[in-house]
């Protein structure tokens, strides 16, 4: 397999206003708490990981030679800064709507703590490569496919779909300075086994404390239901799996999955309104 970053890709920052509803709408995704509290629960996980993800890469980036990726860079540690912003907005909305969004927050920040403190940075950035790709497979099904989101309150889905498509521009900076600076295929791999274990976990963990909240958790129905959208002969995660495993190969880039014309076909949406900003 082959893959570069397109060539003269820009990587920019935008501020959309979103102006998320007040108070949020405890069930935004068309009235169902499971797939309301699957985006909610990971929304989460953002600020604090985003910055860890800036850091990973800030850190390697006086290594780095090439003018194109060292503006890439800037665009990413913009772009990532904005998405944490943003979700912490959306966090604090969860707030007020009576989840702990504290409790779940400190379980990542005291992980996050140890990855700083006793792992090195090549491999800190090896995990910043597995959770984009993670994020970035998510980010182009969500684009493509309109099912993620149907129903959903619009203000809501326009955020999600902000996101995704500058998880989709920028899906390839942290792995191109990875290559650059380590490129281990082995470090690789074992940042994506123990990035998709505690993914998994923190998401479900995030939704199964806000079900719990709004006394749906032992509800088989909502189960039956979530479960049949995640992995159901149509669910949205099932189409994943192949673009998922692609990533333990050798010769792994994100830019093999060419997915430029989603990008071309959101900016519409968004750059036509959207301020700038600098990293």
């Amino acid at each position: 397999m082959t893959g570069t970053t397109p060539k003269g890709l820009e990587i920019r920052p935008r501020r959309p206003e979103f102006g998320l509803p007040q108070p949020m709408p405890r069930h935004w995704h068309g009235g169902d708490a499971f797939k309301s509290h699957f985006f909610d629960a990971m929304s989460v996980l953002f600020p604090d990981g985003e910055r860890f993800f800036i850091d990973s890469v800030r850190h390697f980036r006086e290594r780095i030679d090439d003018p194109l990726l060292k503006e890439q860079i800037r665009g990413f540690i913009g772009q990532e800064g904005h998405h944490s912003r943003e979700h912490i907005d959306y966090n604090n909305q969860l707030r007020a709507l009576g989840y702990d969004i504290d409790h779940l927050e400190r379980a990542l920040r005291r992980r996050l703590a140890f990855v700083r403190k006793f792992l090195s940075p090549q491999l800190q950035l090896a995990a910043t490569t597995a959770v984009e790709h993670l994020t970035a497979i998510m980010a182009d099904a969500l684009l493509r496919n309109p099912r993620w989101l149907e129903g959903a309150d619009p203000t809501m889905a326009r955020l999600w779909r902000w996101h995704a498509l500058e998880e989709t521009e920028h899906k390839a900076v942290a792995f191109d300075v990875y290559q650059q600076v380590c490129g281990s295929p082995w470090l690789r791999r074992r940042a994506m086994l123990q990035s998709t274990i505690f993914f998994t976990k923190d998401t479900f963990l995030g939704l199964v404390h806000m079900l719990r909240r709004d006394g749906l958790l032992w509800n088989w129905r909502v189960w039956r239901d979530g479960l049949r959208w995640l992995w159901g002969r149509d669910g949205i995660l099932r189409p994943l799996v192949k673009a998922y495993l692609e990533f333990y190969r050798r010769d792994f880039h994100p830019w093999q999955h060419d997915n430029l014309h989603l990008v071309e076909q959101y900016r519409r949406e968004f750059d036509a309104t959207a301020g700038t900003a600098g990293a």
